[in-house]
């Protein structure tokens, strides 16, 4: 008798389990269609599997449901007489509940004969005709090593750093991390990220939970006039409107977080979605021994009340609490190898809490040319930081920082569509801005050679204020549009800043149709940007030293692009130049050196005395070679040559974001059983960095008030890392069930363990026994140099899973 193999028997048990519920399972789409101008119920569109002859239309109200579809995900594609057609792409669909789609058609600007020889235009790109994508939540989903997170699968499209580091800095086209503004329907928020830095954009942990998203637009240039205060790029969130026939619910264990979602009708005519996530990470890092513990908490919704099909309420909220706490006990066994480079890492650390939160209210009125906007907002911002000497609560604080900023803001939109494809929108805003610093700290003013206290409290309200038009229209039966925005911001900081003519910002975009899959795009125009709250609240002797001077740091930019769309196999190839110059960019007093150069740590940018007459300039190519999702496989290539640099000492000297070369290519197939499996490899030219200076970091008196290095900004950005690169991987299993569905996912950052060059941090020599630094032999007043190795790599792997009700 033949030896039966227990393990194989309940595994094939378990199979055979499993695939029964998936046998003969099918699950179905449904939704509504409207005009974008009107706002109208579309009847009689039809709703088509994209490759397939799958395929519906909708009802005199505008609704369609279509079933008996493969669980998994979908493309459909909208078409109608008289319209653009709309294509929306991997709608997730389970046998648990029907998915729910909103869609809006645009009206044809030209007739469909003459449509026949233009290239595609999707939305919004008669405005912005380059430097626009789009990215849909499943996009974000899947993308490797991105753990869900928007911040990091940007990096996968073409002219964004792919920086190789923990944190989420957004750098596009050689910007800053402070240059990019965010929007959420509509509605802005200040920021994305978890344990942000406070004047940038940056931080370790994306804030918005990608279950909520429908689409991303992500502009790295060509700005709306309708969007200000935009240097490097716009990006423009779409929250689901929830569904309005059954409630809903996910659970997500990700790579960091614990998530919940729930969406469902709240009325007749009403519908509610809403997340809440709390991070594991500071049970981990505690663990494995790491000397800090982050904890984040997240909290987001969006409520929709459609009173009719005219009108439509949005109340929408986003909110956080991060508390950044040290792991004292990480450095308390003496006899650990790295007992003193624990040691070093909690001196030079601080406590940080931050919380904030964005609240926001939108109410369309459609009319039979378009529709009045009426936009109403309130953010708010807190951010703590303190030390106290040897990390003791009993001993005095070595700093102690508190500041908050909160803005309320208005903001009022007409958008009409005239005769023969002619759009405008135009409009105003307003908004008050409130700003408070307390900061108590010591320090190094390099240009002086001198160490300082820093004491001071300062306040201060800002009424600010802008106006906007922009306006497109088709030429030669629609394969030439030309489109023109202009642009007007003022406040009352000084006399230079209250003229909204002197922040004049023009610009001007082509596209032309020269065959019909193909377009020469380009745009030229001015932008501004207000300094950071920091940079106009900073005191010295009770006065607000930088506000007299402040002025808008302006940006003049060009790019010239052509592209190939394909949209029957989801395909675009792509070739962009680009030119931006700046002027009037805060330069620190205390090291000579443009803020711009800052923003990749945790802490403050701009807490400082300034002069606003920094020159900087960025320039480069792009190249992008993508296939979103068909017949189950995707890819996307994306070259970026990128030059940043700026004016120090009379030459231009590369910034900190000065990459060269960035590429990322992205792909994956869905298989067989519900199986998915996707890679990214991303490679990075190695970016600048500035050597210390030993003989200010060693000197006692400054290194027991700082505990980090000083570096020698007389040798700014003088030295350049070595290139990185590394591959993502990320596999997916789903099983599908009568009521819920499973997706267990594996995702695997830095698959090889590539080692990112990077210079080794000083230290001092310490005792050995108790961590406290050792005065130099041959010079007491000094200490002696001791490098902690930073260039280490390992693959992180992530196992996580959605569980979907």
């Amino acid at each position: 008798m033949p030896r039966i193999d227990a393990r194989r028997l309940i595994s094939a048990l378990s199979f055979l389990f499993l695939a029964l519920f998936a046998i003969g399972q099918t699950a179905s789409v449904k939704g509504v269609v409207t005009d974008e101008v009107t706002g109208e119920f579309l009847p009689f569109v039809s709703v088509v599997v994209q490759g397939a002859a799958t395929g519906t239309s909708t009802d005199f109200e505008g609704a369609f449901e279509l079933t008996g579809l493969p669980p998994g995900v979908v493309n459909l594609s909208f078409s109608s007489v008289g319209y653009k057609t709309a294509n929306r792409l991997e709608i997730e669909l389970t046998p648990a509940r029907p998915a729910f789609l909103t869609v809006a058609l645009e009206p044809l600007t030209v007739a469909v004969e003459a449509a026949e020889v233009v290239a595609v235009t999707a939305k919004g790109e008669e405005e912005a005709p380059v430097s626009l994508r789009r990215i849909g939540t499943n996009e974000i989903k899947r993308n490797p090593g991105g753990g869900r997170d928007i911040s990091k699968a940007i990096r996968s499209l073409p002219g964004v750093a792919a920086i190789p580091s923990f944190r989420n800095d957004i750098v596009i086209r050689g910007g800053a991390p402070n240059e990019n503004r965010f929007y959420i329907d509509g509605i802005e928020i200040p920021n994305i990220n978890h344990f942000q830095t406070q004047g940038a954009s940056g931080g370790p942990v994306g804030m918005i939970n990608v279950d909520l998203v429908e689409e991303v637009e992500f502009y790295s240039g060509a700005f709306p006039a309708t969007r200000g205060n935009a240097l490097s790029s716009v990006m423009e969130f779409g929250f689901k409107t929830a569904r309005t026939d059954e409630w809903t619910s996910n659970a997500v264990v990700g790579t960091s977080d614990l998530g919940l979602t729930f969406e469902g009708p709240t009325g007749e005519n009403s519908s509610l979605i809403l997340s809440a996530r709390r991070s594991y990470l500071q049970f981990l890092f505690e663990v494995l021994g790491l000397p800090f513990l982050p904890i984040y908490n997240d909290f987001q919704f969006k409520w929709v009340h459609q009173a009719s099909p005219n009108e439509r309420l949005t109340v929408l909220g986003i909110g956080a609490y991060d508390d950044f706490q040290l792991n004292l006990a990480a450095a308390e066994d003496t006899s650990a190898e790295d007992y003193l480079d624990q040691v070093a890492i909690l001196d030079a650390l601080q406590v940080n809490r931050q919380w904030n939160y964005a609240l926001g209210v939108k109410y369309d009125r459609f009319t039979e040319n378009g529709r009045w906007t009426w936009v109403a907002s309130r953010n708010m911002l807190s951010n703590r930081a303190y030390k106290h000497e040897d990390n003791d609560e009993s001993l005095p604080l070595t700093l102690d920082y508190l500041s908050q900023e909160m803005e309320n803001k208005l903001r009022l939109e007409r958008r009409t569509y005239g005769e023969d494809g002619f759009k405008m929108t135009w409009g105003a805003q307003y908004e008050f801005a409130r700003f408070n610093n307390r900061t108590v700290s010591q320090r190094y003013l390099f240009l002086q050679d001198t160490l300082v206290t820093v004491d001071f409290n300062s306040a201060f309200d800002l009424h600010k204020y802008g106006a906007f038009l922009q306006a497109s229209k088709p030429f030669a039966e629609g394969r030439v549009t030309l489109s023109g925005g202009l642009r007007l911001d003022g406040n009352e900081v000084n006399a230079q800043m209250a003229n909204p003519l002197r922040q004049l910002s023009p610009r001007v975009a082509l596209r032309w149709s020269v065959a019909p899959k193909v377009s020469v795009n380009a745009n030229v125009g001015r932008y501004f940007q207000l300094p950071s709250y920091l940079i106009l609240g900073y005191a010295e002797g009770g006065q607000r030293v930088n506000q007299p001077d402040a002025r808008y740091l302006r940006c003049d930019q060009a790019v010239l692009g052509i592209r190939y769309d394909w949209t029957e196999k989801n395909t675009t190839l792509g070739l962009e130049g680009f030119a931006k110059g700046y002027d009037g960019a805060p330069v620190s007093l205390a090291s000579g050196i443009a803020l711009a150069n800052l923003g990749a740590d945790f802490g403050v940018v701009g807490n400082e005395a300034v002069r606003f007459d920094g020159v900087g300039r960025a320039y480069g190519m792009e190249f992008l070679a993508q296939r979103r999702l068909y017949k189950g496989v995707y890819g996307l290539l994306a070259y970026t040559y990128v030059r940043s640099e700026y004016e120090f000492n009379g030459e231009f000297t590369p910034s900190a974001w000065d990459s060269r070369h960035i590429v990322s290519l992205t792909g994956g197939a869905k298989l067989k059983h519900d199986w998915e499996i996707g890679v990214r490899w991303l490679y990075s030219g190695g970016l600048p960095f500035t050597p210390y200076d030993l003989a200010i970091s060693l000197d006692q008196a400054y290194w027991d008030a700082n505990n980090v290095a000083q570096l020698d900004y007389a040798q700014l950005n003088s030295g350049r890392n070595d290139a990185f690169s590394q591959l993502d991987l990320r596999i997916d299993k789903k099983w599908f069930f009568e009521t819920w569905s499973l997706d267990v996912f594996m995702d695997v950052q830095n698959l090889f363990g590539q080692v990112a060059d990077s210079p080794d941090a000083l230290d001092v020599v310490r005792d050995p026994s108790t961590g406290v630094p050792l005065a130099d032999p041959v010079n007491p007043t000094r200490y002696q140099a001791r490098y902690i190795p930073l260039g280490s790599g390992s693959a992180i792997p992530a196992v996580g899973l959605i569980v979907e009700l």
